[in-house]
């Protein structure tokens, strides 16, 4: 399988410059260790998926960092949080830029001991699975913004894609095994991810005996993707408490299969919706999961509006975590069934964004951003993210935006 690069390959050779350790987190199998391999291969790598080197870095950390000495790629560190202060030890004895690498997959858990043991010591990202630009792009990346320069840029570095071969994109999935051709097996793979992921990320976490009904559970949030939360609805489908379901939705974000997408709302905008939105990080995952088995029969499917909103999301929300930036975004819908799909936030704006399957966007498509005049923040440009074959606009505050330009 040939190296993809990765858009966040410059930002770790520059912080590599600045900080004595990086930590990379991310879900299994989106590529954290081969992107720092590939920026350094002649660096010593430890993974403590070996159990004698992931013991002695539990028994005995010191001893661990001085076998296995700096500078060092530390694969799945988080089955070894003991290592986390003889680092910060090493770091407050000089040790320069660039030192230790680590990488884990259990993010919220990693970030809390970073924060911990090595705050101010330490830059922190988050790898995604493979981008829309990093598969099918040219250029360099950064973060989506609403503007007429930025997008034409981005339509610059993308190559054409009708909505079919978007939908191809979106049944295929963006894990790098997968996305790459290495493996054609759809079912197969995801089957196998799936059965890694419980073994290794859940079972130690929750202590759970019936894998079946984990696997249920999984399969019964990957129905609700692009929907809000409604966990008493979930635990119901799966026959669980509600105080489980939320417990396991709770594991399945920590461990970056889903994400939330949070309402926005401020003291000027009345009756506001208080749920979280529902997004799974790989797509691909969630047609294996709702068992659609070819891309045509996903974009015929009932499914096929909220999977292509979980595409747009996700993609949008790859662009700031590749650039180590923050994606302030959210959704909005209110007591009267006024929706927005996202909402970005970013120089003192606001920009409306609505997901649409049509080539052919209308007005009335956009009239729900008549809500935000509201807002105590000025609104700019919005858009509509859809099926047109080339960047234009609806008027002369609404861009349309293909889908192929994400």
């Amino acid at each position: 399988m040939d190296y993809i690069k990765r858009d966040m390959e410059s930002l770790v050779v520059a912080l590599s410059k600045e900080y004595s350790c990086i930590l990379i987190t991310g879900p299994r199998q989106v590529g954290k260790t081969t992107m720092l391999e590939h920026i350094d291969g002649a660096r010593k790598k430890v993974t403590l998926d070996d159990l004698q080197e992931r013991a002695l870095a539990r028994r005995d950390p010191e001893m661990f960092l001085k076998v296995h000495p700096a500078p060092i790629l530390i694969d799945e560190v988080q089955y070894a949080p003991e290592l986390f202060s003889y680092i910060k030890i090493a770091i407050d004895n000089g040790a320069p830029a660039g030192s230790f690498w680590l990488t884990g997959s259990q993010s919220f858990k990693l970030m809390n001991l970073a924060q911990e043991s090595l705050a101010g010591r330490i830059a922190i990202l988050q790898l995604p699975s493979l981008s829309q630009h990093e598969l099918f792009g040219t250029g360099t990346e950064a973060p989506f913004e609403v503007s007429q320069n930025a997008l034409m840029l981005r339509e610059q570095n993308s190559t054409n894609a009708d909505i079919n071969a978007i939908f191809e994109r979106i049944w295929r999935g963006q894990l790098p095994s997968i996305a790459s051709g290495k493996y054609t097996n759809h079912d197969v793979f995801y089957s196998g991810y799936l059965q890694t992921y419980i073994a290794r990320d859940v079972k130690d976490e929750l202590k759970i005996n019936d894998d079946g009904k984990f696997t249920d559970f999984i399969r019964a949030a990957a129905c609700r993707v692009g929907q809000e939360v409604n966990i008493h609805s979930i635990a119901i489908d799966v026959g669980v408490s509600d105080d489980t379901a939320k417990r396991w939705l709770g594991v399945l974000e920590k461990s970056e299969i889903i994400f939330f997408l949070h309402p926005y709302s401020n003291n000027l905008l009345k009756r506001v919706v208080k749920a979280p939105k529902l997004y799974f990080f790989d797509t691909g995952l969630v047609a294996y999961l709702t068992r659609y088995s070819s891309p045509e029969i996903l974009q015929n499917g009932s499914l096929n509006g909220a999977i292509l909103e979980n595409y747009v999301v996700g993609e949008i929300r790859k662009t700031y975590l590749n650039c180590g930036k923050e994606c302030n975004m959210f959704y909005f819908r209110n007591k009267e069934s006024n929706e927005i799909d996202i909402i970005i936030e970013s120089n003192g704006m606001v920009h409306p964004i609505e997901i649409k399957k049509s080539s052919n966007p209308t007005l009335s498509m956009v009239k729900a951003f008549d809500v935000l005049k509201k807002s105590n923040l000025p609104v700019g440009m919005g858009a509509v993210i859809c099926a047109k074959d080339n960047l234009t606009a609806l008027d002369a505050s609404t861009f349309v935006i293909p889908l192929r330009i994400l």
